[in-house]
């Protein structure tokens, strides 16, 4: 493996969304303008939050942005592509910081490598997932369990994926989740029930992370916070959302 290249991963602990979408903004920028060429994967847990993506529709929100942050749940209107989805505790969210130029410059065979990666986690976890046709994200046995959302700039990725493992799922209920209607959402806790490990995090995180190192060829190590200017644990400033 000498000489391979690496994937750098920062597991940033459960934080506010705001934070970490300023966050994924300056390493974005950071790599169009040269100053790592490193590709980086950002790991985290958020609060609950609605995000907004340029593809919600009017349909997708049975209630509006103030009934949900009422309820507790911030929402926030992002850049990235898709429809409306839900982050929240038990949650793994992926930020791939990726320079596609380095890659493939073709965003249809990122998002089907990002499915790729997650699917191939889930089956080393025990679970049998799969795409599903004219969809964006993975599915199980007809339920949804990851959803994906992506922005590239200069083909600099940013956004990424969510991945249930342990959430609430009765937070879905707030939204119609990415336009779908009728769409059964599940986790990895739900599926594998009493054959889930203790440590169900770890291990998802582990199955993912390795998963998309072999998908794109990189090496996971994990990011020292001065490499990338990264926040120490709970030291990145809070901001106000829009």
């Amino acid at each position: 493996m000498s000489g391979a290249r690496r994937l750098l991963v920062a597991d940033l602990g459960r934080r506010p969304y705001g934070e970490v979408l300023e966050l994924q903004r300056r390493l974005c920028r950071a790599r169009q303008a040269g100053e790592t060429t490193e590709d980086l994967l950002l790991l985290v847990e958020h609060e609950p939050v609605v995000t907004l993506g340029r593809g919600t529709k009017e349909t997708s929100l049975p209630l509006s942005p103030e009934q949900i942050r009422a309820r507790g749940v911030e929402v926030f209107d992002v850049e990235r592509g898709g429809d409306v989805t839900f982050h929240g505790p038990g949650q793994l969210v992926g930020y791939p910081i990726l320079d596609l130029s380095h890659h493939r410059q073709d965003l249809h065979w990122y998002l089907r490598t990002v499915e790729e990666a997650l699917i191939v986690a889930l089956g080393a976890l025990g679970i049998p997932a799969e795409r599903s046709a004219g969809q964006t994200g993975v599915w199980t046995k007809g339920r949804k369990i990851a959803s994906i959302g992506i922005h590239v700039k200069q083909w600099v990725t940013f956004h990424g994926f969510a991945l249930n493992v342990s959430t609430e799922l009765d937070y879905f209920d707030l939204i119609v989740p990415c336009g779908i209607s009728g769409v059964t959402m599940t986790s990895v806790q739900r599926e594998l029930g009493s054959a889930a490990p203790a440590n169900l995090a770890a291990a998802t995180r582990d199955a993912v992370t390795a998963a998309l190192g072999r998908v794109f060829d990189r090496v996971p190590q994990p990011a020292l916070p001065q490499d990338w200017n990264l926040p120490e644990p709970d030291s990145v400033p809070e901001t106000t959302p829009p």
